[in-house]
């Protein structure tokens, strides 16, 4: 029998063939966490659910935020439209 090696994301426990890849989603959640602190903080009209799926949309497309800061508004227009179901990630099952 063959051993795989799998690598566990600790924030939700998603699985990824490897080391590179599952450091990669962990930042974009912790980027995601702080992001969704920074709008409850600043909106808090807005709901838990509603903060925590923007806060992952914006790390999911931090890319394309940061050609939109440097004056490209058009890169807005490539933000994934997906539902930000962090499951739907790269995760490898």
């Amino acid at each position: 029998m063959a051993v795989v090696a799998k690598w566990m994301c600790d924030r939700d426990n998603a699985m990824f063939d490897n080391k590179k890849d599952a450091d990669a989603y962990d930042k974009m959640l912790e980027l995601a966490e702080n992001l969704t602190e920074l709008l409850q903080k600043h909106i808090p009209s807005a709901n838990e659910k509603e903060a925590e799926d923007f806060g992952i949309l914006l790390a999911r497309n931090k890319e394309l935020l940061v050609q939109a800061c440097k004056g490209k508004v058009e890169a807005l227009e490539e933000v994934s439209a997906e539902p930000s179901n962090v499951t739907t990630l790269a995760a490898n099952g």
